[in-house]
């Protein structure tokens, strides 16, 4: 399975429409591939946090519809990263899209945890409640996004649901991509899963963005790394190979505590 992550700059000065249009076209540049994953709060920039009413949309708005015809045109499994939703209960949430290679939208997922402690996107939207897997012919993904990365025991839940990679679409600050970078490599080597983290490139809202998009194998090793410009990281991911480490290394069978979340 080759796996692309588009690691996007969100540049201020470039209009959202212009973005969209942009990215669609990355997308189906990456026919080879056969998952694409983008990252966070692309349109807008996951700190503009006063854009984030204003260019809210709903899971049939403008972004979701230009991601499924990029999605169909490729003929990719799309993760489109995440957009500012506004649900049918008119809360704003921080949603991720999953595309099949036919373009409808497969799988949704609402970030759970919020980043921001009393400000910013904690008290600006509402939180998730489910975890979320997305199955792909050869390949069960986690869905998280994030400050998510941050918290072990969610990871813990999509093993139970069956994942054998996470995707993490995230717009992780500059100064603490030694965290990024640490927390992947963990989450991977706890759980014996792939992870794919694409996050963003640029400064916006005045926050320079890490980038450092990362794919870690079941064993830990990083299989590529971005920089921290705008940037297309391609990878071949061997499906197998997550039941052959499992099975070798079958730390999972010594767990003792649960996770009971409920799993949607």
């Amino acid at each position: 399975m080759r796996a692309s992550l588009i690691q996007i700059d969100v540049n201020p000065e470039e209009s959202i429409n212009s973005r969209r249009r942009r990215v669609g076209s990355l997308i189906r540049e990456q026919r080879s591939s056969d998952l694409v994953v983008l990252p966070e709060l692309w349109t807008v920039g996951a700190f503009a946090y006063e854009l984030f009413a204003d260019e809210a949309e709903t899971l049939r708005g403008t972004t979701a519809q230009t991601m499924a015809e990029a999605a169909r045109d490729a003929g990719v499994w799309l993760h489109a990263g995440s957009i500012p939703e506004r649900g049918e209960d008119g809360a704003l949430y921080n949603t991720s899209l999953v595309f099949s290679p036919d373009g409808a939208l497969a799988r949704t997922y609402r970030k759970i945890h919020r980043f921001g402690f009393d400000k910013g996107e904690a008290v600006l939207m509402g939180a998730g409640s489910d975890l979320v897997t997305a199955s792909l012919p050869d390949l069960t993904l986690g869905l998280a996004t994030c400050y998510d990365l941050r918290f072990p025991e969610l990871f813990r839940g999509l093993v139970d649901a069956g994942a054998h990679a996470f995707v993490v679409p995230a717009g992780w600050p500059a100064r603490r991509s030694a965290h990024w970078t640490l927390l992947a490599r963990a989450r991977a080597v706890e759980n014996l899963a792939y992870v794919l983290a694409c996050g963003t490139a640029g400064t916006h809202a005045g926050v320079e963005q890490s980038g450092r998009s990362i794919v870690v194998d079941p064993w830990g090793e990083v299989l590529a790394e971005a920089g921290s410009g705008e940037e297309v990281l391609t990878v071949d991911l061997d499906p197998a190979k997550v039941a052959e480490t499992r099975g070798v290394f079958p730390a999972l069978k010594d767990r003792v505590l649960g996770l009971d979340v409920p799993k949607g």
